[in-house]
């Protein structure tokens, strides 16, 4: 089976720009999507929003609305951003996407659901209460995922992400998002940026992909193991 690794934060724009191709990567019969978190406001990164971030943001959100076509709601443009006592922290969410994908391969269903409730409905996707709101939409068992998400989190979390940010460094990625297709061992990036806004016609390209060779420079290429030409 063909896999898709994808370097995402629950927290980045530009991946909630993308979501539309994860989303029909992930309807595509024979290729899994493998998700590695980032850890963009994780830890020592975690950030309270102030008026320079704020207008960080705003700006990159506006650019990638333009080019994907991804609605960002009011409540979060007019409420989320503009409370001062909210803080950018991707590690609890992150942790419910692990704890989604262990319970019951829902990771990518999670995360989507995450997106949505962040840049759409001005939700804290950090606060406890609302990822188990989004577990009870997914259909996950209260009990069962506050136990996952539990041991998701701390030390197994951290683990995850220092694996995730190696092996990014070893493929040569550069930040979120960065997409690779996995086959026989070996990783190729996926230049997505033509995509964006256009899922009809990155669903083509992948099952494109699955079929041919594709041609690529031998730099293209990286085990996940960081071994090969890495």
């Amino acid at each position: 089976m063909a896999v898709i690794h994808y370097w995402y934060d629950p927290l980045c724009g530009w991946c909630y720009g993308a979501a539309p191709l994860l989303q029909v990567a992930g309807a595509i019969p024979g290729l899994r999507i493998a998700l590695h978190g980032g850890g963009l406001f994780s830890g020592a990164q975690r950030q309270r929003l102030n008026a320079p971030l704020r207008q960080h943001i705003l700006a990159h959100d506006q650019r990638i609305a333009a080019l994907s076509g991804q609605p960002f709601g009011a409540a979060y443009r007019d409420g989320l951003l503009q409370d001062a006592e909210a803080w950018l922290d991707s590690d609890p969410p992150t942790a419910a996407v692990l704890a989604a994908e262990a319970l019951a391969g829902q990771g990518l269903a999670m995360l989507h659901a995450l997106q949505q409730a962040h840049y759409q409905q001005g939700r804290r996707i950090a606060e406890p209460a609302v990822l188990a709101e989004l577990a009870q939409e997914l259909g996950l068992a209260a009990q069962a995922f506050h136990a996952e998400l539990q041991r998701h989190s701390g030390p197994v979390l951290a683990k995850h992400l220092v694996a995730s940010r190696r092996a990014l460094a070893q493929l040569g990625g550069g930040g979120f998002p960065t997409l690779a297709l996995e086959r026989d061992g070996q990783l190729q990036v996926l230049d997505i940026g033509a995509y964006l806004g256009r899922p009809e016609a990155w669903r083509e390209f992948l099952l494109r992909g699955l079929v041919e060779a594709q041609s690529a420079t031998a730099q293209a290429f990286c085990a996940v193991d960081g071994r090969g030409d890495c």
